[in-house]
């Protein structure tokens, strides 16, 4: 078994420094194997441009997000974190996976949504997984729009991911909906890690809906936060127990699929 955890807080905008500080010490101090943060935790999230990105970004190997691994290897934990990812000229929706026994990845978003078309660069790293090898567990992770997309976690759960992360910024109610379905029909679990408040730019205001929530592989709801808290979420979780994709003597959800007729 694996105690997994989200953490929902609202970062501040642009407030690197106090993001990590806070990043740093809900690593330390939260009892999980692995711990999931929000899309953009480091610096919060409504940008309407490159250079707004670009004062806030940092590469994987930048001061902030050192903090944040060394912090996870230190406390010997697993942690996903989403972060402004700077790379020679290019801005990215990343987050960070890294703690002991892996190397440190990063997974660029796939899917910009809304204004973030503005301001990053569409991901490149593609979906893949990690395998957890002291925790039996193969982890995969997507950011917030990506669930929008069902290949986004089809393509995960081929890849033999037990978990899937989702950092998320959300702003509509549609993925209460769909995120569970996300993990029923790929049998995996499932932990949305979302934001709450509220940032302004230009005039227009983004509101984000908490609600974060950890999903069995039949899709229940094992755990979930209000709209608002500050608040992390733990449960336990059995990542073996994803892996027989039968639900009856004869029909197994990936061995029945037909890509060719697709």
């Amino acid at each position: 078994m694996i105690r997994l955890a989200t953490v929902q807080f609202q970062p501040v905008y642009r407030d690197v420094d106090a993001n990590t500080a806070f990043i740093v010490n809900a690593i330390a101090n939260t009892d999980a194997d692995v711990i999931i943060f929000p899309e953009l935790s480091t610096c919060g999230y409504f940008f309407v441009s490159r250079d707004e990105v670009g004062g806030v970004a940092e590469s994987v190997d930048g001061p902030h997000i050192t903090a944040i691994t060394n912090a996870a290897h230190a406390a010997n934990r697993v942690v996903v974190c989403g972060f402004a990812e700077r790379d020679g000229d290019n801005l990215y929706n990343s987050a960070v996976i890294a703690g002991p026994g892996i190397n440190t990845r990063v997974y660029r978003k796939t899917h910009l949504f809304y204004k973030e078309t503005l301001c990053f660069d569409e991901g490149n790293t593609g979906f893949f997984v990690v395998h957890l090898p002291h925790l039996d567990c193969n982890l995969g992770v997507m950011i917030c729009y990506d669930w929008r997309f069902p290949e986004s976690a089809r393509t995960l759960a081929l890849q033999g991911a037990d978990l899937i992360a989702c950092p998320s910024n959300l702003v509509t109610h549609i993925w209460r909906m769909a995120m569970p379905v996300r993990a029923f029909e790929n049998k995996v679990y499932l932990a949305v890690a979302n934001r709450y408040g509220t940032e302004t730019n230009t005039g227009e205001d983004v509101s984000f809906n908490g609600q974060s929530a950890i999903y069995s592989f039949n899709g229940e709801v094992l755990t979930s936060a209000n709209a608002e808290e500050t608040v992390t979420l733990i449960s336990e979780i059995d990542p073996s127990a994803t892996r027989n994709k039968q639900f009856n003597s004869i029909n197994d959800i990936f061995k029945d699929r037909r890509p060719e007729s697709y």
